[in-house]
């Protein structure tokens, strides 16, 4: 009989590709794992699992059985959470990811007040890139997500929560006056400082710059310095080295920096739509409506 438990380890085998990354994942030891793998194999009568010196990888068989495995355990898990969640909203274990330009600056402003308003509410957290955020829905790893919308995706509903501008990050030694708005096309795109790829918002800033009339000064579009963080952008910026696009939310945090002026662009501004993605047959709607009411609340109260 196939169990859940080895489907847990299968599915954990899938995304991490290595058998002790998936057995401390599964907080078991590698040689349980292994011989779970292995007797669900024989009672399958197929084989799931390469297995090479330091590594694994998964046969095309494996594959597939691997994503069906991810299927059901979503349904289990929302199976539990309609038993477990009937009452109040907000109570109990709720998993959330959340992107990386977006959690050290919408955090700090939601923690308390769900703290406060949901006492009963044990929430984790899980900060990574979007692909994995969505996969990690898909898949019931995760209850919800916040991210940048739209995605997409026809197994995920999303709730949007508020629109974030971008704004124009520059060394405090350009000319231009903070009051003064810029023009898109005045935005010299040689000097562009982009996150790696991956992020989202790197995605979002090259399509922004797509639509800009290309003037005398526009070059290559953007450099990358292998930046993961908006930090580590901004602090480039400061030092001189070129200038970026900053979402609004993050600006009180990020532009404290007096080597860094901050200007908005002209009409109509560039932005993007923050939302809560989560799978379509979940249970806790009424979880994550109460969420979006928090957010929505929380920016409302401070400004994006």
């Amino acid at each position: 009989m196939v169990t859940l438990r080895q489907l847990r380890y299968l599915a954990a085998l899938a995304r991490h590709g290595h058998f002790g990354r998936a057995a401390e994942a599964c907080a078991i030891t590698q040689p349980a794992l292994s011989m779970q793998i292995r007797e669900l194999e024989q009672f399958l009568g197929v084989t799931l699992v390469e297995r090479r010196p330091g590594e694994v990888m998964l046969t095309e068989i494996g594959r597939e059985i691997s994503r069906r495995a991810e299927d059901v355990l979503a349904s289990v898990r929302d199976l539990v959470d309609f038993a477990r969640h009937r009452g109040r909203p907000l109570t109990g274990r709720l998993t959330l990811g959340i992107i990386p330009s977006l959690a050290p600056y919408l955090l700090p402003r939601i923690l308390p007040a769900l703290q406060s308003q949901f006492p009963d509410l044990e929430l984790e957290l899980r900060e990574t890139q979007t692909r994995l955020l969505v996969e990690e829905v898909k898949g019931g790893a995760l209850d919800a997500a916040m991210l940048a919308l739209p995605l997409g995706e026809p197994d995920i509903d999303t709730l949007e929560l508020f629109n974030d501008l971008f704004l124009l990050a520059v060394p405090a030694s350009d000319p231009r006056p903070c009051g003064r708005r810029v023009a898109a096309r005045d935005i010299d795109q040689s000097r562009l400082i982009l996150l790696e790829d991956g992020h989202c918002l790197r995605d979002q800033a090259l399509a922004f710059c797509a639509t800009i009339p290309r003037g005398p000064s526009s070059g290559a579009t953007g450099m990358t310095f292998g930046a993961s963080s908006l930090a580590t952008v901004m602090q480039m910026v400061a030092g001189g080295y070129g200038l970026t696009l900053i979402p609004q939310i993050a600006a009180d945090v990020e532009a404290r920096d007096e080597r860094v002026k901050i200007l908005r662009l002209q009409d109509p501004q560039p932005g993007r739509c923050i939302g809560l993605a989560f799978r379509r047959t979940s249970p806790r709607r009424a979880d994550f409506a109460a969420l979006g009411e928090v957010v929505k609340g929380c920016v409302a109260a401070n400004g994006p």
